[in-house]
């Protein structure tokens, strides 16, 4: 479980020095777009063992001294209060916590770039508040015909009427809270103004995944199909790079549809376009940081079950579509791998069909699997937590890691005080509950002090567990999946 298949130091020295080079290649100025996720990149170390979650802002600390951050954010994505289902936040709050957390790290972010602006009061009330706030905001507007009519674009009623950030550093890295941003946009803006004051500067893309040089249905490739297949993207041979290399390369649909419309676009601004494929554009030294393929085979099936299961409880939950499924489906098809690859499905399922109730099962480090059943004290969620740190501290399931006189006063406190109607224990306050048994028994202190050895383990649910419980198992650097069934026959569940 622990196997390490990826050199995550050699992988940072090696994409540092490549955005280095590009620098230096394109004229001193690379504006950087930032796909996929700066911090907490969880997908990408499940899929690539050994790769650190925060090894994108590891890297741009490296280069601190010349990086600049511009967060872009699209004006309907605010009139809108768009939700990051993984955080729960606005993409306007998200925009402040992302502008903390560069700060906490040291990096310098510049502006606040507001895409798509059309004197919206909601994102006029926004912008003010950035501004109180001492943040410099620049608007960039919606430009008719984008991306198609490239001259058009390129003009001063395209690119011209947008807001000019004046940069100070080589390196510029253009992020955003999500999706539909208009990080390109930003890119290309910035570059046409560039140009206008006499400036040379390029575009470059941070990719993670799919991983060019990697073949096509290699698994880790395969396991970002799974992870976007609600945005319908789909890897495929990239055919500028194969015609003009003749090197077999691999990147995503949307990126190949685009490209003659951006090489169009760079060669409007400056008369020529430094790039011959998509694949060009892409700065990924993920594959040289491969130390053992097949370790990285087997993480990406993993996570392409687990991808499978979570597609069907966003459709159980009205959050997915059967597209989606059916797409996870047809992947682990092809890589001819189903559930019962997952060993804690079928453990999880003998469990509640055993005692008749909902468990969850938890396959330790050395592949020992424990289980937990609902009872009258603790949900099932908790109880696997229990019995998996008694598992790793050798005890016997038996042993009494929590009195009653520490479970039942919280039980009063809820359904007393706090109107309850569920008296057992959810895992955020069993948790609590053991760490003050820890303070009066030794047994309670040495499981708490195995907590963090769960971090990498997978557990599965017999039902779909309240997301106070899906959240400590994700703070626990738990693998839940869960079948897409709910405990109770209600219409309304949290």
């Amino acid at each position: 479980m622990c196997n390490t298949g990826f050199d995550n130091q050699l992988y940072i020295e090696k994409q540092s020095a490549e955005i280095r080079k590009r620098i230096n290649d394109l004229g001193g100025k690379l504006y950087l777009e930032f796909g996929g996720k700066l911090f907490d990149d969880f997908h990408a170390s499940r899929v690539l063992p050994g790769f650190a979650p925060d090894s994108k802002i590891q890297m741009l600390k490296a280069l601190s001294d010349k990086a600049e951050i511009l967060i872009a954010i699209n004006a309907g994505d605010i009139v809108k209060n768009k939700i990051r289902g993984d955080l729960g936040i606005t993409y306007d709050q998200d925009v402040l916590r992302l502008i903390d957390a560069f700060r906490g790290f040291g990096l310098f972010v510049s502006t606040v770039v507001i895409t798509c602006y059309s004197g919206q009061p909601s994102v006029e009330a926004f912008q003010n508040k950035l501004e109180k706030l001492g943040l410099k905001v620049a608007r960039h507007y919606v430009i008719e015909g984008y991306p198609y009519n490239v001259s058009g674009i390129v003009s001063e009623n395209g690119f011209g009427k947008n807001d000019f950030v004046e940069t100070q550093r080589p390196l510029v890295v253009v992020t955003a809270p999500g999706p539909g941003s208009g990080k390109l946009a930003v890119c290309l803006s910035q570059l046409y103004h560039e140009h206008l004051h006499g400036v040379a500067a390029g575009y470059a893309k941070f990719e993670t995944f799919p991983i060019w040089n990697l073949p096509l249905k290699h698994p880790v490739n395969l396991a970002y199909e799974a992870a976007t297949a609600d945005l319908n993207d789909v890897n495929m041979i990239d055919p500028y790079h194969l015609d003009y290399y003749g090197i077999t390369t691999v990147n995503y649909n949307r990126d190949v549809e685009a490209f003659p419309v951006l090489n169009a676009v760079f060669e409007k601004i400056s008369g020529k376009s430094p790039y011959h494929s998509p694949t060009d554009m892409g700065v990924n030294m993920a594959g040289y940081a491969i130390v053992d393929d097949e370790v990285c085979r087997k993480a990406s099936c993993d996570e392409i079950i687990r991808r499978y299961y979570a597609a069907k409880c966003d459709l159980r939950r009205d959050m997915g579509s059967e597209v989606a499924v059916e797409k996870i489906e047809m992947l682990m098809r092809q890589l001819s791998i189903g559930v019962e690859d997952r060993p804690v499905v079928a453990a999880a399922l003998a469990r509640a069909e055993e005692t008749e109730r909902p468990a969850v099962a938890i396959e330790l480090p050395d592949g020992r699997i424990v289980t937990g059943r609902t009872s009258d004290l603790l949900g099932p969620s908790a109880a696997a937590l229990l019995n998996a740190v008694k598992g790793l501290c050798h005890m016997d399931r038996e042993t009494l890691l929590i009195a009653r006189s520490v479970i039942e006063p919280i039980q009063e406190l809820k359904v007393g005080a706090l109107g309850n109607h569920n008296p057992r224990l959810h895992s955020d306050e069993v948790l609590v509950a053991l760490a003050i048994s820890a303070s009066l028994g030794e047994e309670a202190a040495q499981a708490v002090a195995k907590l963090g050895e769960l971090r990498g383990c997978e557990a599965h649910s017999t039902v779909i567990l309240p997301q106070v419980d899906a959240d400590i198992y994700r703070k626990l650097g738990i693998h839940l999946t869960c079948e897409p069934n709910y405990q109770t026959k209600k219409l309304y569940h949290k």
